[in-house]
């Protein structure tokens, strides 16, 4: 809910608010009025803020209903990768009204899985959604001829000229610019342009280059979090789906050549994408995906490949 629906706020303290992160009613009938005292101390007093607490709790509403009501409105499509083995550890591909995360190490894989999704959305239903992309480039790895490889197996259905229209590509310059972009992405934008896509990658990249210090790593995982909960209001409230790549961390155990082997982000990052897929290099041009996190989905490994038509089996 936005702030304007609040009747004690104006435009003055619903801009103060906004900008110290209180930028929605549940927001701020959560906050502790100790934390607002600061924010709004030349506004309003504390008996006033603490009224304003209150007023933004009774404006909250839920609606409880049945599994079998929630079962016939979830209404969730999938995007088909183009390997029928990796569908098939997706449970038919990827799905819309969630966040897919595929991590993993130096080439194996996830920017050919997001290359190879730009296209597929596009597909006629039972294959895509017959929709549009949007690409988050944060690493400078986004190929438009790299796409047009990826369209010969479908030339029949789908030119490369009108693959790459129906792609809309942005660029962030760091970590802030990132969440803005998708608190900024509205309702008109997603309808009007039939977006039913949205990659990011990387999720982590500018977040692991600006807060590398240790004594930053708070900060960062507050603001993936808010990052998190933005991906997670889009692919919920439009019926998007949304597929972030994610970078990995080994560290040495002490034991002969192990090594412990984890993604950036930590619990924020697993436990806001719905789900996680851990890629590996195999021979040649087969790569393993190990399915670690789904809702209902069983944790195993299926192989795919990778050639110049893109992902298939």
């Amino acid at each position: 809910m936005n702030l304007s629906q609040i009747k004690e706020l104006n435009p003055r303290i619903i801009d103060e608010l906004n900008q110290a992160g209180y930028d929605s009613v549940e927001k701020l009938a959560l906050a502790d009025y100790v934390d607002l005292i600061d924010i709004l101390d030349p506004y309003l007093d504390l008996e006033d803020i603490i009224l304003l607490i209150e007023s933004a709790k009774r404006s909250i509403d839920f609606e409880i209903v049945t599994c079998k009501k929630y079962m016939e409105e979830i209404e969730i499509e999938r995007i088909t990768t183009g390997s029928n083995s990796l569908d098939e550890l997706l449970g038919g591909g990827i799905e819309t009204k969630g966040i897919t995360e595929f991590y993993g190490g130096f080439a194996t894989g996830k920017t050919q899985i997001a290359h190879q999704l730009c296209v597929n959305v596009q597909l006629p239903p039972n294959k895509g959604l017959e929709a549009i992309a949007l690409v988050i480039d944060t690493e400078n790895t986004f190929r438009p001829d790299r796409i047009k490889q990826m369209v010969t197996r479908y030339k029949k259905i789908i030119s490369p000229e009108k693959v790459l229209e129906n792609i809309l590509f942005v660029r962030p310059r760091d970590s802030d610019h990132q969440i803005l972009i998708i608190e900024k992405i509205s309702n008109n934008i997603i309808q009007e342009k039939n977006i039913r896509l949205i990659v990011l990658d990387s999720l982590t990249n500018y977040f692991r280059q600006e807060y590398s210090e240790l004594r930053k790593i708070v900060q960062r995982q507050q603001k993936l979090n808010r990052h998190i909960a933005g991906l997670q209001r889009l692919a919920r409230k439009f019926n998007v789906a949304v597929v972030v790549t994610n970078q990995i961390l080994e560290k040495p155990t002490g034991l002969m050549d192990k090594k412990v082997i984890k993604h950036v982000g930590g619990n924020i990052v697993a436990h806001g994408c719905t789900t996680r897929v851990f890629l590996r290099k195999g021979n040649g041009s087969k790569r393993i995906a190990r399915l670690v996190d789904s809702p209902y989905l069983p944790e195993r490994d299926l192989i795919f490949s990778i050639d110049e038509t893109g992902i298939t089996d």
